[in-house]
């Protein structure tokens, strides 16, 4: 593993640009959840901007999670309470889980309920669960439960975020921020 970067406290190019982009990406996913299920008018149209999102979602993923693994994150500040610490890293886990578990639970819950999985004209994404009723009901609700879980978590990242940056004052927030 690389050290971090102690003389600047910042995170790497790369995972600063995955992180706004995906933070852009998932609060545009949840939005489109949401008003996919309570529009039936804008519900095609969701759902075809939804699925390739969460897929590419499940992509750059995968890459921050390599990229955290060769590239460890400044350290948090040396004062931050043990508990704040320990809570900063278990939501990044839950939040890295969540942001591979929701594109994996949607795609299998599309391929129990026999749905094609389209990321474009002509590319369709194999079925990766088998076709059954029942377990299309589990994964549809299992889907939706992980959406706000993962909602509650985002909002907590963004209100530690805000708390870094607006109370504290710690180069938390600007570790990620700016350069």
């Amino acid at each position: 593993m690389n050290a971090p970067d102690r003389t600047t406290g910042h995170f790497n190019l790369l995972a600063r640009v995955l992180h706004w982009t995906m933070a852009v990406m998932i609060l545009a996913m949840l939005f489109i959840g949401v008003t996919m299920m309570a529009s039936l008018h804008l519900r095609p149209t969701l759902v075809d901007i939804h699925r390739p999102l969460g897929i590419a979602i499940g992509l750059l993923v995968l890459l921050r999670l390599y990229n955290r693994l060769r590239h460890r994150p400044p350290p948090l500040p040396a004062d931050l309470p043990w508990w704040q610490a320990l809570a900063a890293k278990a939501s990044h886990w839950l939040l890295y889980a969540l942001m591979l578990a929701m594109p994996l639970l949607g795609w299998s819950m599309l391929s129990a309920g026999g749905y094609p999985i389209v990321l474009w004209s002509g590319f369709n994404l194999p079925p990766i669960a088998p076709h059954s009723a029942a377990l299309y009901t589990a994964l549809r609700s299992a889907h939706s439960l992980l959406a706000y879980v993962l909602f509650a978590t985002v909002l907590m990242h963004l209100g530690a975020a805000l708390y870094h940056a607006w109370v504290r004052r710690d180069g938390v927030f600007e570790s990620m921020a700016k350069k």
